[in-house]
């Protein structure tokens, strides 16, 4: 494609409500009709195996899903998803002969059945990885979910893990716990037997499941995924019967479709930015102010007795304005991109508390208050599938970055650009803008240098009879 019609991934929203099979396959065939191609080297594989270099990483990505885009649960579920079930395959046969494949036909619509191996890339879909049919209903019953059997088994389960035996009021406890995950009432446990297992308790990974289904599956946890009623019940009466991955199969095609679909070119298209919000905000001001000056300059000269030489005046105002503004609309800064780098992202500034003060009260803006920030504790947060709720109002950055003046948020350090890839399209944008800017440019100086002198402003010149 030209330089001079390149495009950058479009921007992909949220749609409203819950994810859904049905809503994935419309985000799949949108992005595919409406995407620029984006290079392999920078493909959703090789981000999500962490084969990409900075901006790019998979600590990238899952930092613009937590402080962007708000949604980084999707990813951290599929990552986990992704790994368990490698595992799970790597067992041995008489462990994974304990957690048969999930294959309740009278609740999903398979295009084929469960697979009894690992799956192969070449069997994936186009944006799913289980083999279900977007076009299809994801449900055509409600599945039919018990829920004290399933409360029962997933407290006995982690009794056992406990190994607590003894502790019947532990136990009940536990049970309690799980009614208040599911959001239902507490019932009556305190009869039960305490050394009760359920025949799910025995299958491999049991304990590591019933914590993925307190952390993303279950209503109101902490990384609760957003599915609709159906799909959430659905999964849930799967992994109340097993824990081989085919249990996960309602979820991993909307997770996955998903994320290739919607979050990975939103990334991407992010990605491309090497200025902040507020720097690119102030670039827009000043360039937007030479277009303006040159326009009002062209006005007066137009309306004046001046020759149209003077007009020519207008032109290097506009060769510097129109091409900076448009790379500023798409977050590309001339200067900074000169330097191979970009403007450190707020969270990036701070590296500790002390940072922190120094940040904020330092007014010479040296460069130990911008330190690269030491982003070891978060990126395990972040990583680490069973991690706190994807909140960051309590970390300390947000205020401290708040209180940091106009003039330190425009002018923050710099970090280089590693990813050769990233640096090649945007020099792309870079040199798109500079065409466009000067196209339009000489084309709005021909349409002045056409115009007639008015002659309304300006010196008048009476001949004496």
């Amino acid at each position: 494609m030209s330089v001079l019609f390149y495009k950058r991934p479009d921007y992909v929203p949220k749609l409203p409500g819950p994810m859904s099979l049905t809503q994935s396959e419309i985000i799949a065939e949108k992005t595919h009709l409406s995407r620029t191609p984006i290079p392999a080297k920078l493909s959703f594989e090789n981000i999500v195996q962490n084969k990409a270099q900075t901006p790019c990483t998979l600590q990238d990505f899952l930092e613009y899903l937590f402080y962007v885009s708000h949604d980084a649960e999707i990813l951290q579920f599929w990552l986990w998803l992704q790994d368990y079930t490698k595992r799970f395959y790597a067992d041995s046969p008489a462990e994974q002969s304990l957690s048969p494949p999930w294959s309740n036909v009278g609740t999903f619509q398979r295009t084929r059945g469960v697979p009894d191996q690992p799956p192969k890339s070449a069997d994936k879909s186009r944006f799913g990885a289980s083999g279900y049919n977007f076009g299809q209903q994801e449900l055509s019953t409600t599945p039919r979910f018990d829920k004290p059997s399933f409360i029962a088994g997933t407290a006995n389960t982690q009794w056992s893990w406990a190994h607590s035996s003894e502790d019947a009021d532990g136990q009940v406890e536990l049970k309690r716990q799980a009614c208040r995950l599911l959001t239902l009432p507490d019932i009556d446990l305190s009869d039960q037997d305490p050394k009760l297992t359920s025949p799910a308790a025995n299958q491999p990974h049991r304990y590591e499941i019933d914590r993925i289904i307190s952390q993303y599956l279950a209503s109101d946890s902490p990384r609760e995924l957003n599915l609709p009623p159906q799909t959430r019940a659905a999964v849930l009466d799967a992994l109340q019967h097993t824990t081989h991955p085919s249990g996960f199969s309602p979820v991993s095609d909307i997770v996955e479709s998903t994320l290739r679909a919607r979050s990975y070119p939103n990334f991407i298209r992010w990605s491309l930015r090497n200025v902040n919000e507020p720097r690119a905000r102030f670039i827009r001001r000043i360039s937007g102010a030479h277009v303006f000056l040159a326009v009002l300059m062209a006005f007066f000269l137009v309306l004046s007795r001046e020759s149209r030489g003077w007009r020519l005046w207008c032109f290097p105002l506009l060769l510097i304005g129109l091409p900076v503004a448009i790379a500023a609309h798409k977050g590309i800064c001339f200067f900074t991109h000169r330097s191979q780098s970009r403007n450190l992202r707020p969270w990036e500034q701070f590296s500790d508390a002390a940072a922190f003060v120094k940040s904020v009260d330092n007014d010479d803006d040296d460069d130990d208050a911008y330190s690269m920030a030491d982003r070891g504790g978060n990126k395990n947060a972040l990583l680490d599938p069973f991690g706190p709720s994807n909140s960051y109002d309590h970390e300390l950055w947000v205020e401290a970055y708040r209180r940091k003046k106009w003039s330190q948020k425009v002018f923050a350090r710099n970090v280089r650009v590693r990813d050769e890839t990233l640096r090649s399209i945007q020099k792309g944008i870079v040199t798109q803008s500079w065409l466009w800017g000067a196209l339009i440019g000489v084309s709005f100086m021909v349409l002045v240098l056409a115009l007639p002198k008015a002659e309304v402003l300006g010196k008048h010149h009476y001949r004496w009879s």
